[in-house]
């Protein structure tokens, strides 16, 4: 029987299959993309009975492909902290941890369901979601010194800057080729120590776009959200969500929405609540066509450009109150 192991293309995603494989390596059919990329369930084939590994992408925008390879006879291991729909699959080849609470990822599931067997991994993906004060207090009582901390929140905040883009073209590294080439580190720390090839590309990467997005323009600016513009560029793209993480830590009061311009006149937009309320952003995403995401992150993938000027406006009063 095949396995097929479909993930989210960001740190949580790819953090989370690592654990997976270094606990149990098998052959299998790698499926993933882009960090939005995420109507991964239907590019597995539901011809025949096969084992599916579903990491960090939403049951809900995936349900129609999930009920289809269960009634196909395959077995589904579902694993996500994105919001899964009114209700799971009651069948008995369905087997879920989800958990939505704002304080956990994909990656920190699978480190609960494998005893932390892997635990900096673990501990990488979630300063890679911008979970900064979870993984510190992980890596605290784990023992890590500050620089240990320190290294692996650069991993996984590079790993996660890898995923974003319009294409996979547009990335340093598909995600796939990310995950062969880190996947053989049991410990996120040997990796960084040993200084692979594949890590000083992305390290410089992300240090070269990280300049050039701290420097783009504001779009709007009030006492509760911050709006921030990039051109329709490949770095830009790139760099979009790990610039609206690192705007919301400077800014914790502040949502803070990185605004792309895309080449068909629509803009991507990715959106992060306050660091200190982490609620809402999904509802402001929802309001706009193609939106969606969970409480502390969102994004709209197509937001048509006669309404950025509706958007800027619900990211100026949503958290006015």
């Amino acid at each position: 029987m095949k396995t097929y192991d479909v993930f989210n293309g960001d740190a949580d995603g790819i953090c989370a299959l690592i654990q997976l494989r270094l606990a149990e390596p098998c052959e299998s059919t790698l499926i993933t993309g882009v960090k939005r990329d995420i109507a991964l369930a239907r590019k597995v084939p539901a011809e025949s009975p096969a084992r599916v590994n579903i990491l960090d992408v939403s049951l809900d925008k995936n349900r129609e492909a999930v009920d289809g390879l269960l009634a196909a006879g395959c077995s589904v291991f579902y694993v996500d902290h994105h919001f899964p729909g009114e209700t799971l699959p009651d069948v008995p080849g369905f087997t879920a941890l989800i958990d939505t609470q704002p304080t956990t990822c994909t990656s920190l599931l699978v480190d609960q369901h494998l005893d932390s067997r892997f635990h900096n991994w673990a501990i990488a993906a979630a300063f890679g979601d911008n979970l900064n004060a979870v993984a510190e207090e992980l890596a605290a009582k784990t023992g890590l010194r500050a620089e240990q901390a320190e290294a692996l929140k650069t991993l996984g905040v590079c790993i996660n800057y890898n995923g974003y883009g319009a294409t996979v073209e547009d990335l340093h590294f598909h995600p796939a080729e990310l995950y062969r080439a880190f996947v053989q580190f049991e410990d996120p720390l040997d990796l960084i120590a040993s200084e692979p090839a594949a890590w000083q590309k992305l390290r410089d990467g992300y240090r070269a776009d990280m300049a050039e997005g701290l420097a783009a323009p504001v779009l709007n600016e009030t006492a509760t959200s911050l709006v921030v513009k990039l051109p329709d560029q490949a770095w830009a793209r790139r760099v979009s969500g790990v610039l609206g993480n690192e705007l919301a830590n400077r800014n914790p009061d502040k949502a803070c929405a990185i605004v792309t311009e895309k080449a068909d006149g629509t803009y991507l937009v990715s959106i992060r609540a306050p660091l200190n309320n982490r609620t809402g952003a999904d509802e402001v995403a929802r309001q706009f066509p193609t939106g969606g995401g969970r409480k502390a992150a969102a994004g709209i993938n197509d937001l048509p450009a006669e309404q950025l000027g509706a958007f800027v406006g619900v990211m100026a009063e949503f958290w006015a109150d």
